[in-house]
């Protein structure tokens, strides 16, 4: 029998990820989650599907009640001609109404800032983003957190 899968291969790694800003984690606190669609052209799934891809200086911005990943760097598809993307254009994200309020109030009243953590591919094949609705930390609070980090990872190792 043949598969239904259209002869779409998954992705090697396990959950889909293809991207993760670790560093968001780091220096922002982040207060909720929101998964998001992305407006792609087809090199860019095809370039995505290559694992490429680098979350490190991204952010959400919004204008005229959307939402815009910038700065998100998908590199060229390689095997792409003189339609290929380019690298770190904004790309629309695909959230709720109500979703798209919450962020943009929060951005605007309380001074958070909107962060994508992760791009994945989720059951049906698509392209998703993690962004997280985040408040910046102080040098200060990123070297306590790093010493709660410590300590429990000592403790964990005293304990076994």
């Amino acid at each position: 029998m043949s598969s239904k899968s259209g002869g779409r291969k998954k992705n090697t790694a396990g959950d889909g990820t293809i991207a993760e800003n670790r560093r968001a984690r780091r220096d922002f606190e982040v207060v909720d989650t929101f998964e998001a669609g992305l407006v792609l052209q087809g090199t860019e799934v095809k370039s995505l599907r290559q694992g490429q891809a680098n979350l490190a200086h991204s952010y959400a911005n919004f204008e005229k009640g959307e939402g815009f990943l910038m700065n998100a760097d998908i590199p060229e598809y390689s095997g792409g001609n003189r339609h290929n993307h380019k690298a770190t254009q904004p790309r629309k994200l695909l959230l709720h109404r109500r979703e798209l309020n919450k962020l943009m109030s929060s951005v605007q009243r309380d001074g958070m800032t909107v962060v994508p953590l992760k791009i994945y591919f989720n059951e049906q094949g698509l392209v998703k983003c993690l962004i997280g609705l985040a408040r910046g930390r102080k040098k200060a609070d990123r070297r306590e957190n790093e010493k709660k980090r410590d300590w429990q990872r000592q403790k964990a190792r005293l304990l076994k």
